[in-house]
Parts: structure tokens; C-alpha cells; sequence
């Protein structure tokens, strides 16, 4: 079984990357349902939390992924995790906007456009794998706040 240590659990999102299809939307999943305690702090904790899991999240990645011996396996979802964290940080509260953050994430990080797939592509290691779902993240945050204003 791949997730035989609590740095695999973590890594696999607590189990959501180990869906036989779609691990990184799975990963998504189960990372948006933290958001609604991430909204209860202050945003300086949940931009801590965010900054603190993107650290932690650069060594657990390369961790698993050597432990593995593949880069970026398919179940490791921790960077999904921290993409619709950064997605939904000073989003405003409600369904409606947890699922068009989601969408917008999933879109960014599926199609990954430029910058994206430069990090995806150029960066190896546990900051590769981290970096193109914050960068994901970060785009997909522009856009909905973009759209919070429009709305």
C-alpha cells in the first residue's frame, strides 16, 4: 500500500490521492473542506497556515516522491491542499464562492497555462511540485476576486 507512513498520509491527502481517478480533484476536495475553519482565524493565521503548509509541503513532497521513486506521483494531492487554501484566501464566505474558487482552481491547475507549466516543467523537487499549484492558486485568487468585484 502506498500510504504506509503518516508523511504518505499527509502527502496523499489524507488518503483523497489515493482515488483510483482524478487524485488532484479528490485532493481539491478534501482541501476546500478545511476552508470553512481556515475563514474563523484571523487572515494573518491563515495566511500563516498557508505560508507554514507551503514550507512543509516542499519537504513532504520531495520526501514522499523520493520515498516513491517518482516525481510528482499522481496520488501525492498536499499541493492541491495548499492551491485552493491560497485559492480561497479573503474569498468571501458561501457555497457559491467555495465552488467557483474550486472550479477556477481545478481550471488553472489542469490547463496550466503560463507561468504554470513553466514551474510544472522547469522546477524539480519538492518545489516543483509545490510551486505550480501556488502559482495556480495565486491566478485563480486574482480571478475570483476579480469577479467578487464584478458580483
Amino acid at each position: 500500500m502506498l500510504c504506509r507512513d503518516i508523511w504518505h498520509f499527509l502527502a496523499f491527502g489524507l488518503g483523497s490521492g489515493l482515488a483510483p481517478k482524478a487524485q488532484g480533484t479528490w485532493g481539491s476536495v478534501v482541501g476546500l473542506a478545511f476552508v470553512p475553519f481556515l475563514f474563523l482565524l484571523p487572515l494573518w493565521a491563515y495566511a500563516a497556515i498557508i505560508v507554514l503548509a507551503s514550507i512543509f509541503g516542499i519537504w513532504l513532497c520531495d520526501k514522499v516522491s523520493k520515498d516513491l521513486g517518482v516525481h510528482d506521483h499522481n496520488s501525492i494531492v498536499w499541493d492541491e491542499f495548499v492551491g485552493v487554501w491560497i485559492t480561497l484566501f479573503c474569498a468571501p464566505t458561501g457555497f457559491v464562492w467555495l465552488l467557483v474558487g474550486f472550479v477556477l482552481f481545478r481550471f488553472f491547475d489542469i490547463l496550466k497555462p503560463w507561468p504554470i507549466g513553466w514551474a510544472d516543467r522547469k522546477v524539480h523537487g519538492g518545489l516543483g511540485i509545490m510551486l505550480d499549484d501556488i502559482i495556480a492558486g495565486v491566478l485563480a485568487a486574482a480571478v475570483l476576486q476579480i469577479i467578487v468585484l464584478i458580483f
